[in-house]
């Protein structure tokens, strides 16, 4: 097994810092795409949403040199940034984007790189399940510091598991993923300078499907190991868009109704939201890549113990909120937090 890329990772973090470096000290970023505050916002004050783009310039960048990146996914991966980049910039329709994402997904699928040549019905899944983790992962980035957070414990996580499975390459690409999402984070932990905007979040989750499939299909890990590392983001966002599809909302638009929203709407601060989901995120991705190395019935118990966990926080988080809104509905019926 052959060392750790480090000058990789170095170069991967320090395009991604400098870029942001220039963005910010220049100006440059108010003019490329900007966050304005409304009554979905969990911030005050407008904040510049370019932080994407220097991760995904960065990522690119090194993954081009490397002969074992396959062309397809930097081209992909491009142009998904670019088109939201646009919406982050202009808006686009759900129709829009959703096509796109689709796009996006099936060309990884046909492609080979997420888990295709394995019949119609499994291909449809593979893409659907690339579109939901595109998407759940761009529904998660509310807060300072948690989507490059995630991409931080989660591509790590990704980084360890194929390197001890000898699928060195998948693991360079998952080390500099993590490495150029850190240096946006030295900028975007609270508070923050700068938001990632959808050009970082869809591209973070499309790439966390299309590594996690590439694992599984090269025989890196099963396929729960990618779902434990990111589902302190997937258990949120798919168990909030399945309320909200129940109690007849248009669970398309904006909102603040997810999990750790409602902690920072219940007086916790971004600060203490972040540290609180960053251990989280520890424990989750810690137990997956130490269980890829036990036997079926530990992954099985693993699986479970986390499902209960999330379900009891959850649980308390549902409780406390319940009794918050009826505290402030009868002393301070006006207060935005509602």
């Amino acid at each position: 097994m052959s060392l750790l890329p480090l000058p990789l990772l170095l170069l991967a973090f320090g395009l991604s810092f400098l870029i942001l470096t220039i963005f910010l000290k220049t100006g440059v970023a108010r003019h490329l795409a900007m966050d304005e505050p409304n009554q979905r916002s969990l911030h005050s004050l407008a904040v510049p949403r370019v932080g994407g783009i220097a991760i995904v310039v960065a990522v690119l960048s090194v993954w081009a040199q490397l002969a074992e990146v396959p062309q397809v996914l930097i081209l992909v991966t491009a142009a998904l940034a670019g088109i939201s980049y646009l919406d982050d910039r202009n808006g686009l329709s759900v129709t829009v984007r959703l096509a796109f994402h689709g796009a996006a997904a099936l060309t990884m699928v046909l492609s080979g790189l997420a888990g295709g040549g394995q019949g119609a019905w499994v291909a449809a899944a593979l893409v659907a399940s690339v579109v939901w983790m595109t998407n759940a992962y761009n529904f998660m980035d509310g807060a300072d510091g948690l989507a490059g957070g995630m991409a931080v414990f989660g591509f790590s996580a990704y980084g360890f598991a194929s390197w001890a499975a000898h699928a060195e390459p998948l693991a360079t690409m998952s080390f500099i993923l993590a490495a150029a999402t850190g240096a946006f984070l030295w900028f975007n932990f609270p508070p923050a300078k700068v938001f990632m905007g959808d050009a970082g979040s869809i591209s973070l989750g499309f790439l966390a499907a299309v590594l996690g499939l590439t694992g599984w299909d090269l025989g890196a890990w099963p396929l729960w190991f990618p779902v434990l590392v990111f589902s302190p983001f997937l258990a949120d966002a798919s168990v909030t868009l399945l309320r909200r599809i129940l109690r007849g909302e248009r669970f398309w638009e904006a909102h603040r109704d997810h999990y750790y929203q409602r902690l920072i709407r219940m007086g916790w601060t971004h600060r203490r939201t972040a540290l609180a989901e960053y251990a989280l995120m520890a424990g989750v991705a810690a137990s997956a890549v130490a269980g890829l190395r036990l036997d079926p019935g530990v992954q099985l118990f693993i699986l479970a113990g986390w499902a209960m966990a999330f379900a009891g926080m959850m649980l308390a988080i549902d409780i406390h909120w319940r009794r918050f809104v009826n505290f402030v509905t009868s002393t301070n019926p006006g207060n935005p937090n509602l």
